[in-house]
Order: structure tokens, then C-alpha cells, then sequence
């Protein structure tokens, strides 16, 4: 999960400075992170399993995934545009508390009163970052925010379908319907890369989404969710260096105490997640 979320920060970091340092479409740059991708997805599993691949036991649920998490992708990468890395992890980091109101009505979970708070402290601490009652708002913000609900939607939708499908029939609706639904809108307007380097980074940048997505599904075999749900925080790590080594941009003091009590309110709400299914456990045991 360390890995897969390494994956993850040098992929946004990647997107930002083909965004905004190399100037090349943002349509063109989401397509570019699925197209590489789903050929990764084909090379990989398509000798072994052929047309298997593509059957699952959910099509809608796994089709619904895919457009969920390539509207978070062009929405995050519209963002990136104009927004610091640190501002958009750290609007990333709510993910947790809208997936928890999200299960009451789509997975019917129960959601008691101290949850509700921690939800409530987080979304607070979205407040801070944000801060829509300032004169310096960035209007860009709403975008990011976007990326945060549908991002909510796709894990939410994530669990819906957990256990139907094995990773690379999850991984080929996820990849191929992201290239189906962009191919008609880049085909006209593709744009080639002015240099080697803007070429490799997009390379980089759908491999490493093929290979994080791969590293998270492998690690959910290993660990119950509950084990590794904190580890999405190592972000905080992995963004602040990056950006510092890439845009000379370091998290300024309402960022990072926004960041910080987003991190302590989706920590408090891992455990109580995790305590309530292990006194279930017990209780069943008796």
C-alpha cells in the first residue's frame, strides 16, 4: 500500500508538470494515463486469460467504477492546473468522511454519532484549506472538490463490487472505459509532445497508474482494509517532497493545519470503524 500510494503522488506530480510546466492539454494528458494503462492491462493478462478479461460478474457496477474514477482523474488533473499539490492531497485526505456518509444510503452501513462528529471535524478542516470566506478563494478549489465527491463515489462503488471480479477483469473496465468514452474527443486534437521528456513522463504517468492500482489490489489480499486504510496518509510525505523538489512549493500554515486535522478526523474514524467490526467479530464468536 506504501507503494501503490508512491505510485499515486509521482503520478499526480507527473500530470501537474505536464499541466502546467510543459502546457500540454489537460483532456489529453487524462486519456494518455488510461490509454497506457489499459495497453499494460491487455500486454499483461490478455495472453493468459484472452476474452476472460473482459467478462464480469458486475458489468454495470465495474463500468460505473471506470466513469467514476475518470471524471475524479479529469477533474484532479483540471485542478492540478492551477492548484498546489499540497492543496489537493490534502482536499484528497476528506475522501474517508464522505465514503462513510456515502454507505448510509448506497451500502446501507449505520453511521453512529461519533463518526458523524468526526465527519464533521474533517469536513471543518476542509474549511480551513479552503477558506471560501477569504478574499484570496480560488475558485479552482470547486474543481478539486469534484475530484474528492466522485473519487468518494468510486471507492463506495469499489466496496460495492469487492470479491466479484478478480483484478484483471477490475483493472480492464477500469482502464478500457476511460479510453472508449476519450478516444472520440482526442482523436481529432491529439497533440504530440514536444520533447523526449514530455513523452517518457506520459509514459510514466499510465504506467504507474497500471502499477499502483495492481499494488493495491495485491495488498488487499494480504491485509483486511481496516489494517490498511491509514497508509493513504503517507501522501503527506511523499507530496510535500515532491513538490519541494519539483515546484519549489512547500504547504503554507492554513494548509497544514487543515491537513492535519482532516488526517486526525479520518484516523479517529478508521478506528472506530476497525473497533465496531472487531466487537461484531467477538460477538459472533459467542
Amino acid at each position: 500500500m506504501l507503494g501503490a500510494f508512491l505510485c499515486f503522488a509521482v503520478m499526480d506530480t507527473s500530470a501537474k508538470w505536464l499541466v502546467s510546466v510543459a502546457l500540454l492539454p489537460t483532456l489529453q494528458v487524462v486519456f494518455a494515463r488510461y490509454v497506457i494503462h489499459f495497453a499494460w492491462v491487455l500486454l499483461l493478462y490478455f495472453p493468459r486469460q484472452g476474452i476472460a478479461i473482459a467478462r464480469s460478474g458486475a458489468p454495470r457496477l465495474q463500468l460505473l467504477r471506470g466513469l467514476l474514477l475518470l471524471s475524479s482523474t479529469a477533474l484532479n488533473f483540471t485542478a492540478l492546473k492551477y492548484l498546489p499539490l499540497t492543496i489537493t492531497i490534502a482536499i484528497f485526505f476528506a475522501v474517508p468522511m464522505v465514503v462513510c456518509l456515502l454507505s448510509i444510503p448506497i451500502l446501507g452501513e449505520r453511521v453512529g454519532a461519533r463518526r458523524f462528529a468526526a465527519v464533521a471535524v474533517g469536513f471543518a478542516g476542509v474549511l480551513v484549506i479552503v477558506q471560501p470566506w477569504g478574499e484570496s478563494f480560488d475558485w479552482h478549489i470547486l474543481i478539486s472538490l469534484g475530484a474528492l465527491a466522485t473519487a468518494s463515489g468510486y471507492f463506495v462503488v469499489t466496496r460495492k463490487a469487492a470479491g466479484i471480479d478478480n483484478n484483471a477483469v477490475a483493472q480492464f473496465y477500469t482502464a478500457g472505459t476511460a479510453t472508449l468514452l476519450l478516444l472520440p474527443l482526442i482523436a481529432g486534437s491529439w497533440q504530440w509532445p514536444d520533447s523526449g521528456t514530455q513523452l517518457l513522463v506520459m509514459i510514466i504517468l499510465g504506467s504507474l497508474g497500471m502499477l499502483g492500482h495492481s499494488l493495491l489490489t495485491h495488498a488487499h489480499r494480504f491485509a483486511e482494509a481496516s489494517v490498511l486504510s491509514p497508509t493513504v496518509y503517507s501522501q503527506i510525505l511523499y507530496i510535500t517532497i515532491l513538490s519541494w523538489l519539483v515546484f519549489d512549493t512547500v504547504p503554507d500554515s492554513k494548509t497544514a493545519l487543515g491537513t492535519l486535522i482532516i488526517v486526525i478526523s479520518g484516523l479517529y474514524i478508521w478506528w472506530r470503524e476497525r473497533a465496531l467490526q472487531q466487537a461484531s467479530a467477538i460477538e459472533e464468536l459467542q
